[in-house]
C-alpha cells in the first residue's frame, strides 16, 4: 500500500467519528453559505445598481426580490441544516442559471466567475446527496 492510500485511509478513519463529521459538516455549510448570504446581501444595499444590472443582462429587475429571498433564504437553510437537501437543491439550479445568465461572456474575469458557480453547484449537489449533517436542524433526516 502506497503513501496516498495509508493517508487516505487514515482521514477516512477519522472521518468516522461522529463528532467530526458533523463539524466538517458544519464548516462546509458555512463556507458555502457565506457568498449567498453577503450576495444577497449585497443586493439589498445594492437595490437599484443589481436591478440596473440584471436589466442590462436581459433578466426583468422585478425578478429582484425572488433573486433576494433564494440566496438570503437558501443561504440561512443551508446555514442551520434547515431542509438543507431542498435548500441545496435550489441553490445549485440558482447556481448553473446565474452561471449561463451572467457569467458566459469571453473575458477571463467572467470565466472564473462561470466555473466558481459550477464548482458551487457540485458542492451544493453533494450536500443534496448527503444532507446537512449532524450539527444541523435537520440532523435526525440525515444518515452522517
Amino acid at each position: 500500500m502506497n503513501i496516498f492510500q495509508q493517508a487516505n485511509m487514515g482521514v477516512a478513519k477519522a472521518l468516522e467519528a461522529p463528532a467530526l463529521r458533523g463539524i466538517v459538516s458544519l464548516a462546509a455549510r458555512f463556507l458555502m453559505a457565506y457568498i449567498f448570504l453577503v450576495s444577497g446581501y449585497g443586493k439589498i444595499t445594492g437595490y437599484e445598481g443589481t436591478i440596473a444590472y440584471m436589466e442590462s443582462m436581459g433578466v426583468p429587475g422585478n425578478l429582484l426580490p425572488l433573486v433576494i429571498i433564494a440566496e438570503l433564504g437558501g443561504g440561512l437553510a443551508l446555514l442551520l441544516g434547515f431542509q438543507a437537501r431542498l435548500a441545496a437543491l435550489g441553490l445549485a439550479i440558482f447556481s448553473v442559471a446565474a452561471a449561463f445568465i451572467f457569467h458566459s461572456a469571453d473575458d477571463m474575469n467572467q470565466q472564473i466567475h462561470f466555473m466558481k458557480n459550477l464548482a458551487m453547484a457540485g458542492g451544493l449537489l453533494a450536500f443534496f446527496l448527503h444532507g446537512a449533517g449532524r450539527f444541523s436542524l435537520d440532523a435526525e433526516h440525515t444518515a452522517s
